[in-house]
């Protein structure tokens, strides 16, 4: 193991508020963010070597990454990336493939489209803006204040601080093709997101939204994202390319995971938080 990112859902399941979706049995290793180095080959697996340096997005509910040694699945394993710290290339593969998942798979996203970002300044949401901008779309994305310049760094078209007024006040009766939200929501406002797409357009959400017919047309749908070593693969290209950025906020011990959970609920936690073991 070289590095071991932290996700907020790793919060939910330790609490067991997604029990019923990912369940687990205790005691539990978590993290499903992976970078490292292969030590090991299971019998019969073809296509990697001890000394491998490699990336993945873990079965969630399996013995996760933050440990000194893991076991992963042959198939959800791709190439690290050359471009980044090992270490740093654990914040790739969740986060990479939810936005990529919720842009191509479920928004169907295309050159000259308009989309909405909700809460782009987060782990997806920065994928998200520069996986957007790639295939040709014209961003609207949200952010606070304190990450409005690196939102705008991805080259987004146009950033709202949420903080400053309501959302479909700060549009101005504009409509998107899709909608991308990544922030929990009351119903009454996960309505008023899902009014912002466009009719026949989408509106995707990675917070299990309480909501199931936008009317006028538009597609509902609740992301869960899923490993696709292929697609990490592609990902991996495009930071090798320099054509993605991977931030993270901190480095730190993997002794220090239980403070990472409670600066997570305190809401201090600074942005992507990488564990070293």
């Amino acid at each position: 193991m070289a590095g071991a990112a932290f996700n907020p859902l790793d919060v939910a399941i330790r609490g067991g508020f997604v029990q019923q979706v990912f369940p687990v049995t205790f005691p539990h290793t978590p993290n499903f963010d992976v970078a490292g180095v292969v030590d090991e080959v299971g019998e019969g697996v073809r296509g990697w070597s001890i000394g491998d340096a490699v990336v993945a997005y873990l079965p969630v509910t399996a013995p996760g990454a933050a440990a000194e040694y893991v076991a992963a699945p042959a198939d959800a394993l791709a190439a690290a990336p050359r471009a980044v710290e090992l270490a740093d290339a654990a914040a790739l593969p969740s986060a990479g493939l939810t936005a990529w998942q919720s842009l191509f798979e479920h928004a169907g996203l295309q050159a000259g489209q308009s989309i909405l970002i909700n809460g782009a300044g987060g782990a997806v949401g920065r994928y998200a803006v520069q996986l957007a901008k790639q295939a040709g779309a014209v961003v609207t994305a949200t952010a606070s204040a304190r990450s409005a310049g690196r939102v705008r760094s991805y080259g987004t078209d146009r950033v709202i601080d949420y903080t400053a007024a309501p959302l479909p006040e700060a549009v101005a009766g504009q409509q998107f093709d899709a909608v991308l939200n990544l922030v929990r929501t009351g119903q009454e406002e996960t309505v008023r997101l899902a009014g912002l797409a466009a009719d026949g357009g989408a509106f995707v959400s990675t917070t299990f939204p309480d909501l199931n017919d936008a009317g006028r047309g538009v597609r509902v749908v609740s992301v869960f994202s899923r490993s696709d070593a292929a697609q990490l693969a592609e990902l991996v290209r495009r930071v090798d390319a320099g054509d993605l950025r991977i931030d993270v906020a901190a480095r730190r011990p993997l002794t220090e995971l239980a403070d990472v959970h409670d600066e997570a609920v305190a809401g201090t936690l600074p942005g992507k938080t990488v564990l070293i073991p």
